[in-house]
């Protein structure tokens, strides 16, 4: 000990203060950075842990919100209708339905008339919504007054191999006569026909037809009046029909995928049964167009 610290000690004990070992400045050094990193890591997880309590919190919160879980879906590969060729089935249904007069009035389409049976009302579904050279239609829906009674036909394939089988079908449902009778199909349906037919190099059996495609007159009367003329907004006002539990028609895709790679069958069902309800849906919208200009001959006549 020096002499400095020598008379420093003495003058302690002179005026009674108590002595202090003398600390170790060399062990000081050294533990200085690990307690200094540990009084970090503990100020740095208080935050933490405070924030995931915050969450927890939060979550509790969520849960108790959150509707019960909807009940899954039945896992079936089975598939309704008849297997007509190699990946191929076909449904046929028929429905007691309001007849429409023999004669049908197409002014509201700028053209003249139909005969009833001469209507074929059809809609598609496909593996995309863009169009183009990749997109298929893996279902053809088409309703005509048939013996008294509105009649659906469906067909739809279950393997890729089977399409020019169900081009080929379709096409037997056509003739030089026929009226087609479509919602948005001239812009989206027909043509889309027209790329599969041309890539399976088969003639288009829907050239040179007469295409009544209902959306446009939709449009035209409602577009300032109904929120917007999609064709569930048109059923909805027109027929008064609501859909439940319907699968929209973007998700027909994966439903159909799905099965095609080995899942459930469910969905593919529910695209059927969209399908379905798609065509009579037309069949009830032409006879209401078919209407307007009596209707709209009637004095003080308001719809809306």
């Amino acid at each position: 000990m020096s002499d400095l610290a020598s008379k420093l000690a003495v003058l302690r004990r002179q005026a009674g203060v108590g002595t202090t070992p003398a600390r170790d400045i060399s062990s000081r050094n050294v533990a200085g950075p690990e307690l200094s990193a540990a009084k970090a890591s503990r100020a740095g997880r208080a935050p933490a842990l405070a924030s995931l309590a915050a969450l927890r919190r939060m979550a509790g919160v969520r849960d108790r919100l959150v509707k019960p879980p909807v009940p899954a879906r039945p896992h079936t590969r089975e598939v309704p209708g008849e297997e007509i060729a190699p990946g191929l089935r076909y449904i046929e249904q028929r429905f007691a339905w309001n007849e429409p007069p023999d004669e049908l009035d197409l002014s509201f389409a700028r053209l003249t008339t139909a005969r009833r049976e001469h209507v074929l009302h059809f809609d598609t579904e496909t593996t995309g919504l863009a169009g183009g050279t990749g997109t298929r239609a893996f279902m053809i829906g088409a309703a005509d007054w048939h013996k008294g009674a509105l009649r659906v036909r469906q067909l739809y394939i279950t393997a890729m191999a089977a399409e020019s089988a169900m081009l080929r079908a379709f096409a037997e449902w056509l003739h030089a006569d026929t009226v087609l009778v479509s919602y948005n199909g001239k812009s989206y349906d027909a043509p889309l026909l027209a790329t599969r037919y041309r890539l399976a190099r088969m003639a288009n059996p829907l050239l040179g037809l007469t295409h009544v495609d209902l959306l446009h007159p939709m449009r035209r009367r409602y577009r300032q009046v109904w929120e917007n003329c999609k064709m569930q907004t048109a059923e909805r006002r027109l027929l008064r029909i609501v859909r439940e539990d319907d699968l929209p028609g973007s998700e027909a895709p994966r439903a159909w995928l799905t099965y095609l790679r080995g899942g459930s069958s469910a969905d593919l069902v529910r695209v059927a049964e969209h399908n379905l309800q798609d065509v009579r849906s037309l069949s009830g919208l032409l006879v209401a167009a078919h209407g307007w200009r009596v209707q709209d001959a009637l004095p003080g006549c308001d719809e809306n």
